[in-house]
């Protein structure tokens, strides 16, 4: 019974220091991210049966555990992930808005300065200075376009070298989780029943520092491992084995940055952008895939809009030298990229034309081959199929889409690029400024013999271009007698006669309209021929003015001014939304670390009250041992 006193003391004094080492531990790391505090676990050591019942023999300590939570953990890495996602994609988009919002790199002002250049024209048409400029602030708008497309791909460039340097974050950390796996293999092994606290905070700030990059799933195994998988359960690490990532151009689009997993044996498979959620990697392929794609597409459909536009009015104009107009913009075409990994089986060429600029959207388009000569058109922003089992060419969307030349086998993709590369590659194709198209190319008259009341408009020439063959040959109206009907002679497809005449109604021939008011008399002519004294005509330059504020864009609900305001709103108003969701998202997340650190985390004034409770306890027993040294002197003492 005497060194059964010892022995309790004995226990008490072990478990007291135990307790204190703990304790001091977890002060020494009151501030160590990713620390979860620890506390002793204890248990009664087996009591002695005697005749007068069971005595108990002291104590000992049966583990070390950490305070720790999965349910908050989880919480916690849910929330972070979510937070690295919005503050990279806000990194990102921030640039684009103020890009297109600023009025010196913007487009707005460069479209003011260049119809102001039109309107000029259009009031001095004789002018060779007034045409001039109007070129210079062509340029000056052809110009801006190519720099806000320019530093839009120098965005897309970073983007690039972020994700680049993103991929190389998680690999290191699978890496080191993978090698601390390893150890906490071994550290476990040796006992099997007693965990590795310090290793496994390690691991666990190690796996909270990858799921800021990409969003992190996680499962436990038997030895004690922490398998981790990213995106929709793509592993980077299984035991003491991790498995890199690698960025890679895209299989689609050579000119694209992916992200890919490597595979054993060397090189590396592309994984769906949409599997990689979360964290720094999925803000940055959100914002590229949401922002960045559209708003440049978007920027592409107004240069092409202009462009073709522009063109076709002035095409129906005439120049100071009495020709026809040409093209006063180069046009962008669309864009069609075929895949390299793998490639396609067979060889067909796809052509792609602009049919209606304001039908065009900001999409981009895959079409794929059926090999049996049929064709489905998938549209990317909302993965809707325009066309399903249809032969070429097809003409949607305010394009037309042929096979220009080859067949194509089962399975091949051709990716349609409309309005990616269209500000980059706008270009003024007029040079010059005798060319300017102000005027048009008819003129109307009525006779000087005309006894009637009836008057002429000025004409205008019939969309689309390229105008009539017809258009400049001279044709005459003769009214009848009575002037209900008229004769029409010169109009190259025959002589009509007794056409029914309705006051101001359209009279078409040879590509022109116009219009006869008032009331004619029997015998009235009336002569639509060349406006061969042309110079200060500025009917055209009006009619290109008037584009300005025209709804040639969007299904003809929108200007281009108002296109571009679109896209600056658009973008302000996903800047701000991404802002104040991160905002929102903080808090989420401080809720969710406060919750655990409430659990888990050191308090240092609990661990002061618990120095002093096992200050107390090792004091305590060591009287213990005191007193059952004297109790066995005093027995000593009673044998002498």
């Amino acid at each position: 019974m005497g060194s059964s006193v010892f022995n309790i003391g004995v226990s008490g004094l072990a478990a007291a220091q135990a307790g204190l080492l703990t304790t001091g531990h977890n002060i020494s790391n009151a501030t160590t991210p990713g620390y979860n505090r620890q506390q002793t676990v204890q248990s009664t050591n087996t009591p002695q049966f005697t005749g007068a019942g069971y005595f108990g023999q002291g104590t000992n300590v049966v583990t070390v555990k950490r305070i720790y939570n999965q349910f908050l953990a989880n919480q916690a890495l849910t929330a972070q992930t979510r937070l690295s996602e919005l503050n990279a994609y806000a990194d990102q988009i921030r640039q684009i808005d103020g890009l297109l919002a600023d009025s010196s790199t913007g487009l707005s002002s460069a479209f003011n300065e260049f119809f102001r250049g039109v309107h000029e024209v259009a009031a001095n048409p004789s002018s060779i200075p007034a045409r001039q400029s109007m070129l210079s602030m062509a340029q000056a708008l052809v110009g801006r376009f190519q720099s806000v497309d320019g530093r839009l791909n120098e965005i897309r460039d970073g983007v690039d070298t972020q994700l680049a340097s993103t991929v190389a974050d998680i690999n290191s950390y699978s890496t080191q989780i993978a090698a601390l796996n390893q150890r906490i293999i071994l550290a476990q092994a040796a006992g099997p029943t007693q965990p590795a606290n310090d290793l496994l905070d390690q691991r666990d700030q190690l796996v909270a520092q990858l799921n800021q990059q990409v969003r992190v799933s996680t499962l436990t195994e038997s030895d004690g491992s922490l398998s981790v998988f990213i995106g929709n359960g793509q592993a980077v690490v299984i035991g003491a084995q991790s498995y890199g990532l690698a960025t890679m151009q895209s299989g689609e689009d050579a000119s694209r940055m992916t992200v890919g997993i490597t595979v054993p044996g060397g090189g590396s498979a592309a994984l769906p952008e949409a599997m990689l959620s979360g964290g720094t990697l999925g803000g940055l392929l959100a914002f590229r895939r949401e922002s960045l794609d559209t708003a440049q597409n978007a920027l592409g459909r107004i240069a092409v809009g202009l462009a073709e536009t522009f063109n076709a009015q002035h095409r129906l104009g005439q120049d100071l030298t009495g020709a026809i107009g040409g093209n006063f913009f180069a046009a962008p075409a669309p864009q069609v990229i075929y895949p390299n990994a793998p490639a396609n089986g067979g060889n067909a060429s796809i052509g792609v034309a602009v049919a209606d600029a304001d039908s065009l959207t900001a999409s981009d388009y895959r079409l794929t081959a059926d090999g049996g000569g049929n064709y489905t058109l998938t549209r990317l922003s909302d993965s809707a199929t325009i066309f399903a089992a249809s032969a070429l060419p097809q003409t949607v969307e305010g394009l037309t889409i042929s096979l220009a030349a080859g067949a194509a086998n089962a399975g091949d993709t051709f990716l349609i690029q409309p309005t990616r590369s269209a500000a980059a590659n706008i270009a003024v194709a007029l040079t010059d400024a005798r060319g300017v198209a102000a005027a048009a190319p008819i003129r109307t008259a009525a006779s000087n013999a005309n006894t009637g009341t009836g008057s002429v408009s000025a004409g205008s020439v019939n969309a689309p271009p390229p105008v009539n063959a017809n258009l400049t040959q001279t044709v005459t109206i003769t009214f009848d007698n009575p002037p209900t009907t008229f004769d029409v002679n010169g109009t190259g497809t025959g002589n009509p006669a007794n056409v029914a005449f309705t006051a101001g109604g359209s009279i078409s021939y040879n590509g022109w309209t116009i219009q006869i008011s008032g009331t004619p008399a029997a015998g009235d002519v009336f002569t639509i021929s060349a406006n061969s004294a042309g110079v200060s005509d500025n009917r055209n330059a009006l009619l290109l003015a008037g584009l300005q504020t025209g709804k040639t864009l969007a299904g003809g609900t929108a200007s281009y001014q108002s296109a571009y305001a679109q896209i600056v709103s658009d973008v302000g108003n996903k800047t701000r939304e991404i802002q104040v969701t991160a905002t929102a998202q903080e808090s989420v997340l401080k809720q969710a670390e406060d919750a655990q650190q409430s659990m888990s985390g050191v308090n240092l004034d609990e661990e002061a009250a618990n120095l002093l409770r096992y200050q107390q306890a090792y004091q305590a027993s060591g009287k213990m041992i005191e007193i059952a040294s004297k109790l066995f002197d005093t027995l000593l003492s009673l044998g002498r």
